[in-house]
């Protein structure tokens, strides 16, 4: 009766540690890759092969801002008729200090869809971190977008106001003068 119960635990120990080993996913991301924003945007993506299911990703995409902007970014994964393929989890944003924002899920099923849109952002190092796990052996692939735009001065918002005061002080005198004749 002791070894019965000594191998019905051995037994149920070891299918707990295969369980547990089978639950485990894989990590296939990408290593780290440059996003290069200068001209304004960038694309960038993943196609990643059949049997990988139950894997999982999230890889980062560096860019670097040299003035303040805002930032745009979205990302779309499409499976076809069924839910196979991928299923993105994540589109977030950050900077030395950790998390700067959380992207917003648009659609998610047949096409998954996030968007993450700033406010101005200082000049500084970041990373966009796209997440999300491979659903079958089928292949799957993601793409996304990025795109940056100058948040003007303080400066030139007071050169706008000063320009615009200039124009209906003139159209002011323009019209006293015609009224006068």
């Amino acid at each position: 009766m002791k070894t019965a119960k000594r191998i019905a635990g051995a037994v149920i120990v070891a299918s707990a540690a295969l369980m547990a080993q089978g639950a485990m996913a894989a990590d296939i991301s990408n290593p780290d890759a440059v996003l290069d924003l200068t001209s304004g945007g960038d694309i960038f993506g993943h196609h990643i092969t059949g049997n990988n299911a139950g894997n999982t990703f999230a890889e980062r995409y560096t860019f670097t801002l040299s003035t303040a902007g805002s930032i745009f970014a979205d990302t779309f994964s499409s499976s076809g008729n069924e839910k196979n393929g991928l299923d993105i989890l994540g589109l977030s944003l950050f900077n030395a200090d950790g998390l700067v924002l959380k992207g917003t899920q648009l659609s998610t099923g047949k096409t998954d869809q996030w968007e993450l849109s700033t406010g101005p952002l200082a000049a500084g190092n970041y990373f966009l971190l796209v997440s999300g796990t491979v659903l079958s052996k089928a292949s799957g692939a993601y793409t996304g977008s990025a795109t940056v735009s100058a948040v003007p001065e303080p400066a030139t918002y007071g050169m706008l106001l000063g320009g615009l005061g200039l124009v209906g002080a003139v159209a002011a005198r323009r019209r006293k003068s015609q009224d006068q004749a």
